[in-house]
């Protein structure tokens, strides 16, 4: 439970442009989520100023970093440093992806799709258990957008999640947006995928925009958080709100935008239709019991 109050249960990204306005304006949004790994060295003018939000604002570390499906083993500065930052920052929630980043400690700027095989799941469930262990709390897993698959996959992506959670312990983070991507990318029914979802492991939900790219092979969607939420993201979300709304209690949501990053007002509006949308759903259940 995020502790979140029934009408706090939206947030926004603490992105730089707008970090001053949090400072100084305090904007009413119900909490804020961070890239850990821009915070991560203590004594930093960044680090205060997060200190100096989350006076303020619940904040949730959302990770890109730990290259969880990698081979590699996991870095220990990185765990560490994460360790330290949740430590000082005591977040609603910890998260990182069902991806892999790094070959070799050589890092790349995308989270990759696994294979999803029965060795990959063990690999990635030990990968999981270490984090919390040494975190001393759950782990948030985000189910990832891609643009590949590998042949050799004999696991479906719902339920290679289902099993990492189920052997682990762990939370799921549910993007919507992701979901919606990949179901067009690979030709899969969003309602296969999200039937396979207990609601109950849910912790948080992101929402995001996408982009349509044209090339001489065909279409593919990217999730480049660079855009309002599309409309049948929202309905994807609506549909989960209104089927799982007593799992819902507790659980945030978040508005997911990190490139064209627009005024802050965008972001705000963007929460507002969220909100909104959890406070309908709660009004037609109270009405129809």
């Amino acid at each position: 439970m995020s502790g979140l109050s029934p009408d706090k249960m939206v947030g926004v990204g603490l992105r730089s442009p707008h970090i001053h306005h949090f400072l100084s304006e305090r904007p009413d949004i119900g909490w804020l989520e961070i890239h850990s790994e821009n915070f991560f060295t203590p004594h930093s003018p960044a680090r205060q100023q997060l200190r100096d939000i989350a006076n303020h604002y619940p904040i949730s570390c959302h990770g890109i970093g730990m290259s969880l499906g990698s081979a590699d083993t996991l870095d220990k500065q990185h765990l560490s440093q994460l360790k330290q930052l949740v430590d000082d920052i005591d977040p609603i929630a910890v998260s990182d992806h069902l991806s892999w980043s790094s070959v070799n400690g050589q890092y790349f700027n995308d989270l990759l799709p696994l294979p999803y095989t029965e060795e990959a799941l063990a690999h990635f469930c030990h990968k999981v258990d270490r984090v919390q262990e040494v975190l001393g709390r759950q782990l948030l897993v985000e189910n990832p957008s891609s643009y590949l698959s590998f042949n050799h996959s004999t696991i479906p992506e719902w339920e290679f999640l289902r099993a990492v959670q189920q052997r682990t312990g762990c939370g799921l983070l549910l993007d919507l947006n992701n979901i919606y991507v990949s179901s067009f990318n690979h030709r899969f029914d969003c309602q296969t995928y999200l039937d396979a979802i207990d609601p109950q492991t849910v912790k948080e939900i992101h929402l995001a925009g996408f982009t349509v790219k044209q090339f001489e092979q065909g279409e593919i969607w990217v999730d480049t958080h660079s855009r309002p939420v599309s409309e049948p993201v929202w309905q994807l979300y609506r549909q989960w709100v209104r089927g799982h709304f007593s799992a819902l209690a507790g659980v945030p949501t978040l508005i997911e935008w990190d490139l064209d990053i627009p005024d802050l007002d965008v972001l705000l509006g963007e929460a507002d239709k969220a909100q909104q949308i959890i406070a309908e759903e709660a009004k037609d259940g109270i009405t129809t019991t």
